[in-house]
């Protein structure tokens, strides 16, 4: 993955080519499927809360709609900039100004999670603040790895949608009917079971490991541990220089132990040596159990470089807003796009394609064509778009596959079937 920047946007030209983006290309079937699901209840998605940031940063909250057929229009009309998601009410939002302030409540949504490359300023060399390249982007693809199997395996949730935010982070949408209905409390434990670095800008070590290490942090440090050479080692040379040696010895808790550290890095001349360094000094330290508080730091500072880095407060609260997939960046260009976790591997976030591509590359193709049903093929099937669209359609196959069953037993329960 290279660190090659977009050409081919230009951020005025974003009011000229949403109107056609929105009318043309943006998925409303599929998307109205996965946030109906399956209409039971028939409120669920006339009593979801969207929000519009339109041109010049205005903010429109607590928009609703009766159908697909309403949400399209309005779209089409507003051409927002950005749209998020949030809450199903106990009312319309919409007519949220008409019920008494105590009545209108959030109910449901999604448990959310956003990881910000911004977060892990402090610990990669190559890039900060909006800025992503190709050296420091594995780290999104860590914290996928781990946040995914930590959901599926340690909570068993099942219906998980990971997606690019378009610019320098990813959004994680767990859609599983037990998830939507989860408390504030719910979400908050969930979110700090998975917080591992912890602690401001003021604290330097952010990760304590205690005996016996959990067994879902043991998981998080295998996962790091197959990317830490290539990413910590090979693309940030995380001990390149004297900066970087005094970042990493700050985490050792013992004084003398970061002492002899110190001396050995003057023998050693590269990151890889001087990382062998550290790994033969914690061993030791562990086989002579000397300098106990330091018996996990090789793993406390692969944790503390590469785990996930999560906005908790996003996660917390059922009323959080978090931007829909399919919205365009008006940075970047990029489109929202979903991403396969099976292979994040292969994600590459400057490879997704930016608006001005795909309505080039919609231009180029034929206006009409059929499938093999006869059915009319969707315009953003003949685009760059159409690949991430078979992501969405295969999640979305997995979350109706659990409402079919899930109709089936009502049914059977009635004795209707």
């Amino acid at each position: 993955m290279g660190d090659k920047k977009d050409t081919d946007y230009d951020p005025a030209s974003l009011p000229d080519l949403l109107p056609m983006y929105y009318k043309k290309l943006f998925p409303y079937g599929p998307y109205f499927r996965w946030l109906n699901y399956g209409g039971a209840p028939k409120t669920y998605f006339t009593n979801r809360e969207f929000s519009f940031t339109l041109k010049d940063d205005v903010y429109i909250r607590y928009q609703s709609f009766a159908d697909k057929q309403e949400m399209e229009k309005e779209i089409q009309k507003r051409c927002p900039y950005k749209i998020d998601i949030g809450a199903v009410f106990s009312h319309r939002p919409k007519d949220h100004k008409t019920v008494k302030a105590a009545a209108f409540q959030a109910q449901e949504k999604e448990l959310v999670f956003d990881i910000d490359m911004t977060d892990y300023d402090d610990v990669r060399s190559c890039c900060s603040g909006a800025d992503i390249c190709g050296r420091c982007w594995p780290l999104m693809q860590i914290a996928i790895k781990i946040i995914d199997r930590a959901l599926r395996d340690d909570f068993g949730f099942k219906h998980i949608l990971w997606v690019y935010s378009g610019r320098r982070g990813v959004h994680c949408w767990v859609c599983d009917e037990i998830a939507r209905k989860l408390s504030a409390q719910g979400r908050t434990a969930i979110a700090e079971y998975l917080s591992v670095v912890k602690g401001g800008e003021q604290q330097t070590k952010k990760v304590t490991l205690e005996e016996p290490v959990h067994p879902s942090i043991r998981q998080s440090i295998d996962v790091v541990r197959q990317s830490f050479n290539d990413y910590a080692i090979k693309k940030q040379d995380f001990l390149g220089d004297e900066d970087k040696q005094k970042k990493v010895l700050a985490l050792v808790p013992d004084e003398k132990l970061r002492t002899t550290l110190e001396d050995d890095f003057s023998k050693g001349n590269n990151s890889n040596n001087w990382w062998a360094i550290i790994e033969k000094r914690e061993k030791d330290c562990v086989s002579k159990g000397s300098y106990k508080a330091s018996h996990h730091i090789v793993e406390e500072i692969m944790l503390q470089y590469c785990y996930p880095r999560l906005d908790i407060n996003v996660s917390k609260g059922v009323n959080h807003l978090l931007k829909s997939p399919f919205c365009i960046h008006p940075k970047t260009g990029r489109v929202c796009v979903p991403i396969d976790v099976d292979h994040v591997e292969e994600f590459d976030p400057m490879a997704v394609p930016t608006i001005s591509q795909i309505l080039d590359e919609l231009n180029q193709t034929s206006t009409t064509g059929t499938d093999d049903s006869g059915k009319k093929i969707k315009d953003y099937k003949k685009t760059s778009m159409g690949d991430c669209l078979r992501i969405f359609e295969k999640f979305l196959k997995g979350l109706e596959s659990s409402w079919s069953g899930k109709i089936i037993k009502q049914s059977d329960e009635k004795g209707d079937f």
